[in-house]
């Protein structure tokens, strides 16, 4: 048990570090029309496995440790990030991490003896649906530059205006990216359901956990 919670708490910082950095790139290539550097970047593609670690984690020992290797893995995410990713972009992923989390680990409880595939996709839909909404705000959006301001470091915000998902009405850019973003983490929950449905029986089978997820 001990040795899986540490494997937890180290694949939850090294998701969470890698989508500090990859977030700040956008994809450069075009779909069709569609330029993807308007509506996506690669952090959306990391991101979705942290709710896979706290889903398995929380499924084998309990809403309780899963909290613990989310704050744990944030707090160590947070440092190096601060080294690796700018300051507002390092207090935006914070944030929304640890909101977004601690929002996928209350559902999963909630829902954690219905079939299978509920506890997993409804708490990843829901805390991707928050995060992305507070990390897109706090991260890019031009009321939170006075963070930017405080650390004298460059405007970060994506403010300049594209079509919305690379088709629609003109948007600011960081909205696109935020939906494109969402899109690929409602689309990354569902594949991720094939190793949650592989490893969700290969430690023990679903334990009984009181309401209240102590």
């Amino acid at each position: 048990m001990l040795a899986r919670f540490w494997l937890a708490v180290a694949a939850m910082v090294a998701v969470v570090t890698a989508s500090n950095i990859l977030v700040q790139f956008p994809v450069q290539a075009d779909l069709g029309p569609i330029h993807l550097g308007d509506l996506l970047t690669w952090g959306a593609f990391t991101y979705p496995f942290a709710f896979l670690v706290s889903d398995l984690t929380n499924r084998f020992d309990g809403p309780g440790r899963a909290r613990i290797v989310v704050v744990i893995g944030i707090a160590a995410a947070l440092c190096l990030s601060a080294f690796l990713a700018p300051p507002r972009i390092a207090i935006a992923s914070a944030t929304a991490f640890l909101v977004g989390q601690l929002l996928d680990i209350a559902v999963f409880s909630r829902l954690r003896n219905r079939f299978w595939l509920v506890p997993p996709l409804s708490a990843s839909l829901l805390g991707s649906l928050l995060d992305t909404a507070i990390f897109f705000s706090i991260a890019f959006a031009p009321p939170f530059a006075f963070i930017d301001a405080f650390f004298n470091a460059p405007d970060g915000s994506l403010a300049m205006p594209a079509p919305w998902l690379g088709i629609g009405t003109q948007v600011p850019l960081w909205l696109s990216l935020a939906s494109g973003d969402f899109s690929v983490k409602f689309l990354a929950a569902l594949l991720l359901l094939v190793p949650y449905r592989l490893l969700m029986n290969a430690v023990m089978p679903l334990r009984p956990v009181a309401a209240s997820g102590a």
